[in-house]
């Protein structure tokens, strides 16, 4: 009797629009972690950006964890709609430990795999706000949410590729006295946060997955 009631209900659909405003937010945040990989004077500024667009995305995730609350008719399980926006919300909190990273050990100079690494986040952070808007008629959209998906899957492979490539080249760095232990160290560490900022990016991939199999 009640799943015949809540069918009959009109449901909320706000929850769309703060789904995309909250990846409008990642991708902006990898936009400014992209422009911190470039290397420069510009680096503390970009930090800086990457970490206000981690608080703003912070209110988006508050908003939808109030209006879950709040609201009688979900367009999604509640705790669906909660995972959705927490492994968003993870994804920027990422980028924005990889900042922090960076401002601790100072770091202007960047290897080319890290920067590619940038660029394939920023790719990846796009696929993912392409995705949000579809959510509002996954039957209709689900064949193009599996495509997007499947596309963030084969980013997150090549960020693992450029991962150990680019520790590798670290190491015979090291190894040749051509860099110090201290930057063998350094580097490993910001990639292995930019590593887990495109699993982070996955995880939203396989939340949007995971709606397409309960709504289908």
């Amino acid at each position: 009797m009640l799943g015949w009631f809540k069918a009959l209900m009109p449901k909320e659909e706000r929850f769309f629009t703060l789904f995309e405003q909250h990846a409008k937010i990642v991708v902006a945040g990898a936009e400014a972690l992209r422009s911190v990989l470039k290397g420069g004077d510009e680096v503390e500024h970009y930090c800086r950006l990457v970490s206000d667009r981690e608080n703003d995305a912070d209110a988006i995730t508050r908003e939808v964890l109030i209006a879950v609350r709040r609201t009688f008719i979900t367009p999604f399980d509640r705790t669906d709609i909660q995972d959705l926006v927490s492994s968003l919300d993870d994804s920027i909190d990422q980028m924005n430990k990889t900042a922090k990273a960076i401002t601790l050990f100072e770091l202007r100079r960047f290897e080319p795999q890290m920067q590619r690494m940038g660029d394939i986040i920023l790719d990846a952070s796009k696929l993912i706000l392409e995705a949000m808007p579809l959510l509002a008629s996954i039957p209709r959209n689900a064949i193009r949410l599996a495509a997007l998906t499947e596309e963030v899957t084969r980013i997150e492979e090549r960020a693992d590729q450029l991962h150990d490539q680019g520790r590798k080249a670290l190491f015979l760095a090291s190894k040749d006295a051509r860099s110090t232990v201290i930057d063998y160290i350094m580097g490993t560490e910001i990639y292995d946060h930019l590593e887990t900022v495109v699993d982070r990016l996955e995880d939203v991939a396989n939340e949007i997955n995971a709606l397409i199999i309960d709504q289908l």
